[in-house]
C-alpha cells in the first residue's frame, strides 16, 4: 500500500487543477510527479476526478503502481469505471497486486464478466490470487464480501518467543495491525491476544496461557448492516469473520464499515425523498426518470384521491367556504407530522434502538400527537376566529380536525415503518412520499368527516 502522509490542510482549488493540467500539456513529468508526491493518494484521486479522462490516464501512467492502486479505490465510481476500461488486463492485475484482498476483489467485481477472469489469471502472486477468488464468491453486502484475508493470527500451542517471530513476518502483509487473533490447530477462532500481555510474558510461556478467550466476531454470511451495528455498538476498529464451524476466515476493518454506513445513509436518504434506485446527479435523464417517476405517480394518484374527496363535499364548501381555506393547512400538517414520526422510527430501527411492543409505542405517539394537536389547534382557533372571521362552529371544526389529523398522522408514521421492517422491507420508504401522500388523503377525509358531524351538512 502507498505510504500515508499527513495532509490535513489539503483543499482542492481551481488553481491546483489548472497547474496539474498545465504540467500535463507541457509534458513536465518530473515537475508533475514532484507536485503530486506532496499529496495523499485520496487527495490525488480528488484532483483526478476534476480532470478529463485523457489527463487522468496520463497521471495514472506516470505514477507507480503502489500509489495508483490506492488512488483507484478513492476515485469516483464512474471515473474509476472509465479508467479501468482504458487499462489493459495486465495493468489492472499489476494495480490489484498492490491492494489488500478486499479492495482487490471490489475492483475486479466492477469489471465486465469477460474481463474478470483475464485479470485474475494475470495476477502473479498465487496466494493473493486464490484469496481474491475466494472473496468474489461472497455477496458484496455480506460480511464475506467486506472482509480482507490479511490479518495476524497465532496458534494457541505456540510459545511467546515463537509467536513474536511469526507475528513480525505476518505484520509485513497487513497495513494496520488492529488485533492478533488466536486459533487452535483446526484454525478455529478461540480468542484474541493482547500485545501488552505478549510483550511482558516470558519467552517459554504458551499462548494458551495468556490469550483472552472473550472475542467479538461475525459470521461470514451476516449482512453488512448487522456487522456495522456490532462494530458501532462495541466501538471496534476491526472484527474477525468466521464460518459456521468457527474457522477464522478474515477480518473487517472500520474503514469498510464507514463505507457501508455512508452507502446505507445515501440509500435511505434517496428512498425518503422518493427515489427508488441508487442514482447520482450526473446519471442519464432516462436513469433518473426511472428512479423518480414511480413515486411521483404514487403522489399523483394520491392527489387525485384527495381531489375526489374534496369534490364529493363541494356542496359543503359552497355553504361553508371557510373550510376550503384550511385544506392546505390540514394536508401540510398531516404530511409534516407523519414524516417526523416515521423519521424517528426509521432512525431507531437503523440504530437498533427500537424496543418494546408496538402497542406501547403507538400509545406514546397518540399522547404526543394529542399534546401537539392541542397546542396547534389553540393557535389556529385564535387565528381562524379573529383573523379570518370564521364562525364558532367552523373554528371548532377546524381545530377538532387538526387534532384528529395530527394523531392519525403520528400513528401512521409510527406503525408503517415498523410494519415494513418486520416484513423485511426497507423502512426508509415510509419517510417520504408514501407517508406524505397517504396522510394527505386520510387527512382530507377526516377533515370533511368531522365537518359533516359538527356542521351537519
Amino acid at each position: 500500500m502507498a505510504e500515508e502522509t499527513e495532509n490535513i490542510q489539503f483543499e482542492l482549488t481551481d488553481d491546483l487543477v489548472n497547474q496539474v493540467e498545465s504540467l500535463i500539456r507541457l509534458n513536465r513529468d518530473k515537475d508533475l510527479k514532484n507536485l503530486l508526491d506532496d499529496f495523499h493518494y485520496a487527495d490525488i484521486a480528488e484532483i483526478l476526478d476534476e480532470l478529463d479522462l485523457e489527463e487522468a490516464m496520463y497521471v495514472i501512467k506516470l505514477l507507480d503502481s503502489e500509489t495508483t492502486a490506492d488512488i483507484l479505490m478513492e476515485l469516483d465510481e464512474d471515473n474509476r469505471e472509465k479508467v479501468l476500461r482504458n487499462l489493459s488486463t495486465k495493468e489492472i492485475a499489476e494495480e490489484i497486486g498492490e491492494l489488500d484482498t478486499d479492495d482487490a476483489a471490489d475492483i475486479i467485481a466492477e469489471l465486465p464478466q469477460e474481463r474478470r477472469q483475464e485479470v485474475i489469471s494475470q495476477i502473479e502472486d498465487e496466494e493473493h490470487k486464490a484469496e481474491i477468488t475466494e472473496l468474489l464468491k461472497y455477496d458484496e453486502d455480506s460480511a464475506g464480501g467486506l472482509m480482507a484475508k490479511e490479518l495476524v493470527k497465532v496458534y494457541d500451542t505456540w510459545t511467546v518467543a515463537g509467536c513474536l517471530r511469526r507475528i513480525r513476518g505476518q505484520a509485513k502483509e497487513v497495513t494496520r495491525v488492529h488485533s492478533v487473533y488466536v486459533v487452535d490447530k483446526q484454525e478455529k477462532l478461540v480468542g484474541r491476544l493482547s500485545l501488552k500481555d505478549l510483550v511482558v510474558a516470558k519467552n517459554e510461556q504458551k499462548i494458551s496461557d495468556i490469550y483472552i478467550s472473550s472475542v467479538d466476531y461475525v459470521d461470514v454470511k451476516d449482512h453488512a448492516e448487522d456487522v456495522a451495528r456490532v462494530m458501532q455498538k462495541y466501538d471496534l476498529e476491526a472484527i474477525p469473520v468466521v464460518d459456521d464451524d468457527m474457522k477464522l476466515l478474515g477480518r473487517i476493518t472500520i474503514d469498510d464499515i464507514v463505507d457501508v454506513m455512508k452507502e446505507e445513509a445515501e440509500r435511505d436518504y434517496q428512498l425518503a425523498a422518493g427515489i427508488s434506485q441508487d442514482v447520482e446527479a450526473d446519471d442519464s435523464i432516462w436513469k433518473l426518470t426511472k428512479a423518480r417517476l414511480p413515486w411521483l405517480l404514487i403522489g399523483m394518484f394520491g392527489g387525485i384521491g384527495a381531489a375526489s374527496i374534496i369534490n364529493g363535499f363541494s356542496d359543503a364548501m359552497e355553504k361553508f367556504p371557510a373550510l376550503l381555506m384550511f385544506i392546505p393547512l390540514i394536508q401540510a400538517t398531516a404530511g409534516n407530522v407523519g414524516v417526523q414520526s416515521s423519521a424517528i422510527v426509521v432512525q431507531g430501527l437503523a440504530n437498533d434502538t427500537i424496543d418494546g411492543k408496538i402497542f406501547s409505542r403507538l400509545l406514546k405517539e397518540f399522547a404526543l400527537g394529542l399534546v401537539n394537536g392541542l397546542a396547534i389547534a389553540a393557535i389556529v382557533l385564535l387565528i381562524s376566529h379573529f383573523a379570518f372571521k370564521t364562525s364558532y362552529y367552523e373554528s371548532l371544526t377546524i381545530c377538532v380536525a387538526l387534532i384528529s389529523v395530527i394523531i392519525m398522522a403520528a400513528l401512521i408514521g409510527t406503525f408503517i415503518p415498523i410494519f415494513l421492517d418486520k416484513r423485511g422491507i426497507d423502512a426508509a420508504v415510509a419517510t417520504g412520499p408514501f407517508i406524505t401522500t397517504s396522510n394527505d388523503v386520510f387527512g382530507i377525509f377526516i377533515y370533511f368527516l368531522i365537518a359533516k358531524l359538527i356542521l351537519g351538512f
